[in-house]
């Protein structure tokens, strides 16, 4: 008889904290690594990757974008130099080079975020531009994620506006699964589910106390990425955070010259989703996204009115994955209803 697996691949070690560049060091060593090496870009190379490869004694790289061809370029180094785990610093594209690089020749990687704009710092998936096409691709969660607090809040806030979108953005992504397995039969996980509904939940609560600057914020908005991260590898896939409002950003960064951030994207995307699902909702999501200063309207995240129409009668396509977006999607009619009941366009 075939066995019914599920594996879970989760993270080992997180440590957050103010200033915490020197337990990088400390948690290689605690992991029985000897050979790390760190990837970093121009920016956070001067901010941290410095003081952190210094103290490691070890290489250190620089990449510029996340794309399939530095991911190979990465990836042919690590092999031919013998490393044994990658330290990613920096935001989602070094993370994101860093983890499927990694992956790609069998290592480990920890992640070290400094800034906190998507749940990517935590995931298995890698966000990766192939060309014009932006696509997720299965990778491996970090072994251990660094989460320092100070430098996250001293990042531009928009960053951190960005995450918090993502994580209430979480709040739709499960209403669409719980809907694809009540009608298609998908496999669901109430355990990977509530964890991403309390990320969402928490994040709208304290909309009124997330502010730039301040430690405390950067730690709630790190705990919740960290959370939706670890929801995603419980349940084996994006799920738990990624249903038609990430389709929806997804076609938009197809399209749109500005697009915006992801996590905002997402976000604008839920407020319209959550009126499919929940009419008397969505407002909750809106009212969140005002109090941190996200973008609820299509003026606001940068793109045309027209833009944001096409992505959305084009977002069912986007993956083979059911949302409450249907299997035929929107006419461009209901999809013009649907941003202007929500506010989203006038």
């Amino acid at each position: 008889m075939e066995k019914n697996l599920h594996i879970v691949n989760l993270s080992r070690v997180f440590v957050m904290g103010s200033d915490i560049w020197d337990t990088v060091k400390k948690t290689v060593d605690k992991l029985g690594y000897h050979t790390p090496v760190v990837i970093n870009d121009p920016i956070t190379r001067k901010i941290v990757g410095k003081k952190v490869s210094e103290d490691l004694n070890c290489d250190h790289y620089e990449i510029k974008n996340a794309t399939m061809a530095e991911i190979s370029s990465i990836a042919d180094i690590l092999k031919k130099e013998k490393y044994d785990i990658v330290v990613s610093i920096g935001g989602g594209s070094v993370i994101d080079v860093g983890k499927l690089a990694s992956f790609n020749v069998s290592i480990p990687f920890i992640s070290y975020p400094t800034v906190a704009s998507h749940d990517g710092i935590s995931s298995s998936r890698a966000s990766i531009r192939d060309g014009e096409k932006k696509l997720s691709i299965d990778a491996h969660p970090p072994v251990a994620i660094i989460a320092d607090t100070k430098i996250v809040s001293q990042a531009p806030y928009r960053f951190m506006a960005s995450g918090c979108a993502d994580l209430i953005s979480n709040y739709t992504a499960v209403l669409d699964w719980e809907l694809a397995h009540k009608l298609k039969g998908e496999y669901y996980s109430e355990h990977a589910a509530s964890l991403s509904s309390m990320s969402a939940k928490v994040t709208i609560d304290n909309a009124d106390v997330i502010k730039e600057g301040l430690e405390e914020s950067a730690r709630k908005v790190l705990k919740g990425l960290i959370s939706s991260g670890v929801a995603m590898s419980i349940a084996g896939s994006s799920r738990p955070a990624s249903g038609a409002e990430h389709a929806f950003a997804h076609a938009l960064e197809m399209i749109a010259e500005n697009p915006g951030m992801h996590g905002e994207q997402c976000g604008v995307g839920s407020i319209m989703t959550m009126y499919l699902h929940r009419e008397d909702k969505y407002k909750t999501i809106k009212e969140a996204l005002e109090k941190i200063k996200a973008p609820t309207t299509a003026e606001e995240l940068g793109v045309t009115d027209k833009e944001l129409i096409t992505a959305l009668t084009m977002a069912h396509k986007i993956r083979d994955r059911y949302t409450i977006l249907g299997e035929s999607g929107l006419t461009e009619m209901a999809a013009t209803k649907l941003a202007k009941v929500t506010g989203v366009i006038e």
